[in-house]
């Protein structure tokens, strides 16, 4: 199978700075990240275009970080893994957490540089930073559900947003000890064999697996009095971990549409020098998610 190119939008004549920017991965026909970043574009008036390509393996699409047109890229799975072997550099941040989601491109010394970077993490700590602001409160435990590539980041944010003991939980614990050996020598991770061996309420929580492999009941212990949930998927808006968190008042919901454009603000300042337009780029989305189409 070939690389499948999904357009969402109108090309806009490109000019002569004008750049590519992408969006690699599997199963990604309903990626939202076009329009949020083309909607960052047109505002501020850069002749780039963002589109989606889809392809099994990144070799599929290798060809595009190569060509002279390439701005950059979002990276997600399963090529966040693998997507390393076509970069010159790797931020300190992305090495950390062992997977990329981001490709820049950079100029040194007259040469092209592809960078590869990881905004998952710091979309997810500025979520947890602004919580810890409004509550006044210090997070004492966490979790991170499931041990994908977004985990690696759920579980780094957590711990630069200095979370005192963070649990890992997936269905196949094998993998959750993968991760937790690669972060030993950085902070400690326990891994818990199911969220029923799970020895103290968090005070956060992070799901970072597919909402249909999920259940409602699943989570139905989970909650105490007061804390901060984060889903990472987005299809369906309101996943069965988020719909349990909203059972108790104390704790606040942040949607995996949340997420996503948080750690696209911070692509879009990296790809562009530029302030993301926030405003802009939400009301892009909410005006997408009103169309029929969209639900």
């Amino acid at each position: 199978m070939g690389t499948q190119v999904i357009v969402t939008e109108q090309q806009p004549t490109a000019g002569l700075l004008g750049k590519r920017f992408h969006i690699f991965g599997s199963g990604i026909s309903f990626s939202m990240s076009p329009i949020i970043h083309n909607a960052g574009f047109k505002h501020h008036q850069l002749p780039h275009f963002y589109d989606i390509r889809e392809s099994p393996g990144i070799e599929g699409v290798a060809h595009l970080i190569q060509h002279d047109t390439f701005g950059g890229a979002s990276v997600t799975m399963p090529h966040k893994l693998q997507v390393h072997k076509y970069c010159d550099e790797i931020t300190e941040t992305a090495k950390s957490i062992g997977a990329i989601n981001t490709l820049v491109v950079k100029s040194k010394d007259g040469k092209r540089v592809i960078m590869g970077d990881n905004t998952d993490w710091s979309g997810l700590y500025s979520i947890m930073s602004n919580h810890i602001e409004k509550t006044g409160r210090k997070p004492e435990t966490g979790l991170v559900i499931g041990a994908g590539g977004a985990s690696r980041a759920a579980l780094y944010s957590m711990y630069r947003a200095q979370v005192n003991t963070i649990y890992i939980v997936n269905r196949t614990q094998s993998k959750a000890e993968t991760v937790q050996e690669a972060f030993k020598s950085l902070f400690t991770i326990k891994v818990i064999p199911s969220l029923e061996d799970l020895l103290a309420k968090p005070d956060i929580i992070v799901g970072t697996i597919p909402a249909d492999t999920t259940t409602e009941a699943q989570f139905a212990n989970l909650f105490g009095p007061q804390g901060l949930c984060i889903e990472m998927s987005y299809k369906p808006r309101i996943t069965p971990l988020l719909k349990m968190a909203r059972r108790h008042p104390g704790w606040e919901i942040v949607t995996g549409v949340e997420v996503l454009l948080s750690q696209a603000f911070d692509q879009y300042s990296r790809w562009t020098d530029r302030e993301a337009p926030k405003e802009i780029m939400v009301d892009a989305v909410m005006a997408h998610e009103r169309r029929p189409a969209a639900l």
